[in-house]
């Protein structure tokens, strides 16, 4: 019998880090309480996260992450999932 290797948890850093390269400024720009959309995140550019992100292995809603838009927000989301909150 063999056994699927589970991915590793998704983490604040790297969700950092991919929002700061599709609006291309640099993580640390980045703080828990912005609001993306006013860092330069449009629509196009959060499909592209959120399909990034469930290739990951997450289950975003892009709608539920358009509802809520600061880094914390979509944190506490991930968090949930991850059964971490």
């Amino acid at each position: 019998m063999t056994t699927t290797p589970s991915k590793p948890p998704f983490t604040l850093e790297r969700m950092r880090a991919d929002i700061a390269r599709v609006v291309s400024l640099s993580p640390d720009e980045i703080e828990l309480d912005d609001n993306l959309m006013d860092c330069g995140l449009d629509s196009m550019r959060l499909l592209m996260l959120v399909m990034d992100w469930n290739q990951a292995g997450l289950a975003l809603d892009m709608s539920e992450l358009g509802e809520h838009t600061t880094l914390n927000d979509w944190w506490s989301l991930v968090q949930k999932q991850q059964g971490q909150a």
